[in-house]
This record gives structure tokens, C-alpha cells and sequence, in this order.
């Protein structure tokens, strides 16, 4: 009998957990679809339907967010400059969200559609941020339309830089691979993986040293967890990143030289993805461009988020110019 009754205690409370793990997933998965449902609005353009969100008033400031994201990690990410008195337009780029993904999703491509949005919204003239992978668009918009673009900020770029032996431009770090055919495939898995392996999520998806989160304040823990959060619903967003996979394997090197727009750069040396090289030689080559660069961070800037905010804020509201010269 006290076999028997072990048996069933074991196959109780494996049941118990079981139902927990599956409410708490789906409370999860709702509130994210729920955040993605809201806020945004797609518009009809002739490069075709771009979801987008604005906040504040002010100078436009359109916003390009990096992998796993969409207008809600733009939004979440860069919310801070708010508070410098400029107007945020936050982009869905190919793939992500409700912004589809066309025949031709290249960079130059997403550049065009960028333009097509401002046309949409009435904007002239704004100030660009490309973020990690939505740096090539953004690099891109600068050369194809550089009277429309009043400066450029490129924060953790994924961008060419020399490598020896051809190495590819961004680095992949150690587990990135295994969970992009993985949790990045599934809400579930992905929901699962920084529940139970937080630092391969920080180490491989966030490219941060795991280290740098645990000795970090409450409020910069916070903000990266929401990071993660925003990274759900993954299904939405998987052909953007499959997108993004292919463009950011094969970064071509663009004519750096031939951007006019005022421009700031800021890199991490710690950063998992390598992106402080290709940040410091893109302002190496750009005219005028200044580089921030910053010993430690990672992708997502443990402990700099104040002070980098700050300096981006700063710099765009002294090279706004919301009309074409």
C-alpha cells in the first residue's frame, strides 16, 4: 500500500504542477497579446502596411527597433527620451508584428519603407534611431534620403566591421543557435527558457554577460526583465527574425562616407554580439561622427541606461530640424 500511495501522491502533485505551469503560461502569453493588440496602428502605405505607435510631442524621433522586437521593445526601449521633449514614431519593421514581410525585405528595402511612413504621417524631416539589427535599415535610410534625416543615433549597431579571416560582422554567442531553432520557435519554450536557464537568455539572446544583471540595481533588473517579457508573443515575430538572421550574417559595407546626417554611435566593449567593433570603425568612417563607448554593459547596457538616454536625448534635441533645408 505505501507504494501505491507514493505512486499517487508523485502523480498528484506532478498534476498539480503541471496545471500551475499552464495557467501561468497562459495568464503570461495573454497579457502580451493583449500589449500587442493595443497601442498601434498599421498604415496603408505604397510600401505597404507598417504598424507603428507615437508617444509624446515634439521633434519626431523614428524609432528602429533590434531583433525579437516590434513597435513595443522600440517603444519600451527608448520611452526615456520622453522626457527630453521629443515625440517617439515606433516602427514594426518586416516581419514583426503586424508589419508583413514582403519578397523583398532587405535592408534597403526597410529603408524605403521608413520613408513611406513619414510620408504617411506628414513628417518631412525626423531624427532616426537604429537599434542592434535595425541598424542596417537605418544606416540605409540616412544614404538613400539623407535630406530627410536630421541626425542619426546607431546604439549597439549590427554592422559591418572587418573581421580577420572574414569572420562574420556579429559575433554569435555560445548557445545563441540551439535557442533560435528552439525557444525562439515556440511561445511555450521561449516563456520556459529564462525560468529555468535565465542565464543562457541573457548570455545568448541578450548578448550580456549574466553576471552584469546580478549585480545590478532593482530598477535596471526591472527594466531587463521587461526585455525579455516584450520578447513574447515569439510567433509573431519569427519571420522577422528569421529575416534578421539572414541580413545581419551577411553585412555588407556601406559608403560610411557619404552620410551627411549629424551622427552618434554607442558601443559596449562586452558586448556578446561585437557590436562595439563594428560602432567605433562605422565612426571611424563617418564624417564628423561621435562615438560613446563604454568598457561594460553588454547588448543592453546594464547600469548605462541613464547616462546613454541622457546623451542620446541631448544630441538629437540639438539637431532637430523638423524641416527639409
Amino acid at each position: 500500500m505505501s507504494w501505491r500511495t507514493a505512486l499517487v501522491a508523485s502523480l498528484l502533485c506532478a498534476g498539480l504542477l503541471i496545471a500551475l505551469v499552464t495557467l501561468s503560461y497562459q495568464r503570461d502569453l495573454n497579457s502580451a497579446y493583449a500589449r500587442i493588440d493595443t497601442g498601434s496602428v498599421v498604415a496603408e502605405t505604397p510600401c505597404g502596411g507598417i504598424e507603428y505607435a507615437i508617444a509624446g510631442e515634439g521633434p519626431p524621433v523614428l524609432v528602429v527597433h533590434g531583433s525579437g522586437g516590434g513597435f513595443d521593445q522600440g517603444r519600451l526601449v527608448l520611452e526615456p527620451l520622453l522626457a527630453s521633449g521629443l515625440r517617439i514614431v515606433a516602427v514594426s519593421r518586416f516581419g514583426y508584428l503586424r508589419t508583413p514581410l514582403p519578397q523583398d525585405a532587405s535592408a534597403e528595402a526597410q529603408a524605403d519603407a521608413h520613408a513611406c511612413l513619414l510620408d504617411a504621417l506628414g513628417i518631412e524631416r525626423a531624427a532616426i534611431i537604429g537599434a542592434s539589427a535595425g541598424a542596417p535599415s537605418t544606416l540605409q535610410f540616412s544614404l538613400m534620403y539623407p535630406l530627410r534625416v536630421s541626425a542619426m543615433v546607431l546604439l549597439v549597431p549590427a554592422l559591418h566591421v572587418p573581421r580577420p579571416d572574414d569572420m562574420p560582422s556579429v559575433i554569435t554567442p555560445a548557445g545563441t543557435a540551439f535557442l533560435f531553432e528552439t525557444a525562439l520557435k515556440s511561445d511555450f519554450l521561449f516563456w520556459l527558457a529564462p525560468r529555468v536557464a535565465h542565464d543562457t537568455v541573457m548570455s545568448a539572446i541578450l548578448a550580456t554577460p549574466p553576471e552584469l544583471l546580478r549585480s545590478a540595481s532593482e530598477r535596471e533588473r526591472a527594466r531587463i526583465e521587461a526585455m525579455i517579457e516584450y520578447i513574447l508573443p515569439v510567433r509573431p515575430r519569427r519571420r522577422g527574425l528569421i529575416n534578421d538572421a539572414a541580413i545581419t550574417s551577411q553585412l555588407p559595407r556601406y559608403a560610411l562616407e557619404r552620410v551627411m546626417a549629424p551622427t552618434l554611435l554607442v558601443g559596449l566593449e562586452d558586448d556578446l554580439f561585437g557590436t562595439h567593433d563594428a560602432a567605433r570603425y562605422t565612426a571611424g568612417h563617418i564624417p564628423g561622427a561621435r562615438f560613446l563607448s563604454y568598457p561594460d554593459g553588454g547588448h543592453v547596457w546594464i547600469g548605462r541606461q541613464d547616462e546613454i538616454m541622457r546623451e542620446i536625448g541631448d544630441f538629437l534635441m540639438q539637431h532637430q530640424s523638423p524641416r527639409l533645408p
